[in-house]
């Protein structure tokens, strides 16, 4: 993703140091039940679309922004399937970020898929069992997905409440 201008006006101040991002995530299903996905132009990883909301910018409205800039693809934001801290990344040029990600259940609504920005390589409709290679917490994600109803916070067991329909 390219990096905001306000990433890059607190990177002036802050160096390469560890900056706590909030970040929204997409598992987009079109009407067939495929999950949406795009081969990422900084690490060439398949990966469920993503980015960063701009100041004042609301989750869902995010998350609808960044499928289409991404991809061309027209979603609605049906619920919330995961809120989990990422492991922190490390950019080639020394940057450390971790990311607050809130992971929305997306329907496609509109569009035809492509790469609509430099973010991708490539953009493709896959069949949940037949994904191609990816982090492990997108195929979660992704599996997550099928499941009904409830919300998944990470780190929180079961009997602590993790999931609410």
């Amino acid at each position: 993703m390219p990096t905001p201008d306000f990433i890059r006006n607190l990177r002036a101040t802050a160096g390469h140091q560890l900056l706590w991002i909030p970040g929204v995530s997409a598992v987009v299903l079109d009407a067939e039940g495929r999950v949406l996905l795009g081969r990422r132009s900084d690490n060439g990883q398949w990966a469920i679309i993503g980015g960063i909301p701009d100041p004042g910018e609301q989750p869902a409205a995010a998350i609808v922004r960044e499928v289409y800039e991404e991809t061309a693809v027209h979603c609605v934001a049906e619920r919330i399937l995961v809120v989990e801290a990422l492991d922190p990344v490390t950019y080639p040029n020394g940057d450390v970020c971790q990311f607050m990600d809130t992971c929305f259940l997306c329907r496609a609504v509109d569009g035809e898929a492509c790469v609509n920005d430099d973010e991708s390589l490539e953009v493709g409709w896959f069949e949940p069992d037949a994904l191609p290679p990816m982090q492990d917490f997108a195929v979660r994600r992704i599996k997550h997905a099928a499941e009904a109803g409830a919300t998944w916070f990470a780190g929180i067991g079961e009997a602590d409440g993790a999931r609410h329909p």
